[in-house]
């Protein structure tokens, strides 16, 4: 059967949430990621696997830029990560957990597995042992390709993209070889657009593309005429009149 995706398209996803650019909103924090549902956009954001095999948001693999500390994320278990705070402000590391029980189904999520290789055992059956549980429009990708291997095993019902870059013919038919393992959607640099796989999996296999990070007029325009949604930061897309392809 196939799924129905339209949700993923339906509005602009807020890259890390609604942050403003870590001026006094920080990326990947709940702040951000409230605003976001304040305003309706979808959520964009980043896991990645605590010492304790917990699945906490963030980006970085390293904490120095985000909190000062100078660790990896896999060095620390959960509780020392919900612990640390985001730019100095009140607003600490999140875990999976937190941002679904701010979330609660109101706005679309689209979550990034961040993997590192050799530290990521059990990262994929421990983000679906909450998803799979979770009601709310979901949606799961990477860039790991080791990760998206292990999609389809234990997330099977909910939504598998690909997130990608480039126009080099290695990194594309890469790119091709991740098609056989179930994938819906890709999220693809919007830079790099158009390109042949972008334009096969788009119109020949109805595929939805969103793209990253949108933040200026050059990225939006190629986004609406080359894929279906944008990732955006930095300017409100509703201001623009801008929120979707259909």
């Amino acid at each position: 059967m196939t799924k129905d995706l339209s949700w993923l398209t339906k509005r602009p996803i807020a890259h890390r949430g609604l942050h403003d650019l870590n001026r006094q909103v920080w990326e990947n924090t709940l702040s951000a990621f409230r605003l976001a549902v304040e305003k309706n956009f979808a959520i964009e954001c980043d896991l990645q696997l605590s010492a304790d095999r917990v699945p906490v948001v963030i980006h970085d693999d390293d904490l120095k830029r985000l909190t000062g500390v100078d660790a990896a994320v896999w060095q620390r278990t959960a509780a020392e990560l919900r612990a640390l705070k985001v730019g100095g402000t009140q607003d600490h590391v999140p875990l999976l957990d937190d941002l679904l029980d701010l979330v609660r189904g109101r706005v679309p999520l689209v979550i990034e597995l961040k993997g590192v290789a050799g530290h990521d055992d059990g990262f994929v059956e421990a983000v679906a042992a909450r998803l799979n549980a979770y009601r709310g429009d979901v949606a799961i990708m990477s860039f790991d390709h080791w990760l998206i291997r292990d999609f389809r095993a234990h997330m099977p019902d909910i939504p598998a993209g690909l997130t990608a870059y480039g126009r080099d013919n290695r990194l594309v038919e890469g790119h091709f070889s991740m098609l056989a393992h179930g994938l819906d959607f890709t999220s693809y640099a919007a830079g790099d657009l158009p390109n042949p796989f972008v334009g096969f999996v788009r119109e020949r296999l109805k595929m939805p593309v969103i793209t990253w990070t949108v933040r200026d007029r050059p990225a939006v325009d190629l986004t609406f005429r080359y894929a279906d949604q944008m990732t955006f930061e930095g300017f409100d897309p509703d201001a623009l009149g801008i929120a979707a392809t259909s």
